[in-house]
């Protein structure tokens, strides 16, 4: 089916607003990173193509790709990340859009090779957990190969990938970049945490058992 325009020039206008965003916020900067939203007309994708910055995504150098991976025409160069944002679209009916950034203190926990704890009621509502996707075998960046098994749990809704950035995914670009800000302020959160708790002596702390009250009346009930 031969994607609907509008629906082209809406998705990239959505793409755009998420993206200067990030860039806002300061968990993308550069022209690293990448985003992209499926379309409702076609089996096929809005994506940010290579060399190009969050800040400056517009209607024209959006590129349109595919889920064969076919890439419409354009001056620009897929982005190195094409390969997983379609796999994960194939995978997962429910993902209608994906924000993948390199947040300064996620990629820090990455890089440490350590899994970022959901240690606020937040996190462990929105997100639950967030799986640490170590490089690919041959120490590169990670492939499709590399991070499609982990969203075959239908669970997982974001994840970080070692020594490279976060991926967060939904069923809008409004909720995927949600889910990329609540893993960089986790992120944080966790080192500020880890670090009064080393300055303080303390080497426990507590953790929420339920992310909301109704999860905890469900679970007393039950008893």
């Amino acid at each position: 089916m031969k994607p609907d325009v509008n629906d082209i020039e809406c998705k990239k206008d959505a793409l755009i607003a998420t993206a200067r965003r990030c860039f806002d916020v300061g968990i993308q900067t550069n022209a690293g990173g990448n985003l992209s939203v499926r379309l409702s007309s076609a089996d096929a994708i809005i994506i940010k193509p290579s060399g190009v910055g969050f800040a400056e995504c517009t209607r024209d150098n959006l590129q349109l790709v595919h889920l064969d991976g076919t890439v419409e025409p354009s001056a620009f160069k897929p982005s190195k990340d094409l390969e997983f944002h379609l796999d994960l679209y194939r995978i997962r009916p429910d993902i209608n859009a994906i924000v993948h950034c390199h947040s300064p203190w996620a990629t820090g926990y990455a890089s440490a090779g350590l899994e970022i704890p959901c240690l606020t009621v937040q996190t462990m509502e929105k997100i639950g957990r967030l799986p640490l996707i170590p490089l690919s075998s041959n120490g590169g960046p990670q492939t499709a190969a590399d991070i499609s098994p982990f969203f075959q749990d239908v669970t997982v809704r974001a994840a970080i990938l070692a020594n490279h950035g976060t991926i967060g995914v939904g069923p809008t670009l409004t909720a995927a970049q949600y889910l990329a800000e609540i893993i960089e302020e986790t992120a944080h959160v966790a080192y500020v945490r880890d670090t009064l708790m080393a300055a303080h002596g303390k080497t426990e702390a507590d953790l929420p058992k339920y992310a909301t009250q109704k999860d905890a009346a469900a679970d007393l009930a039950r008893k």
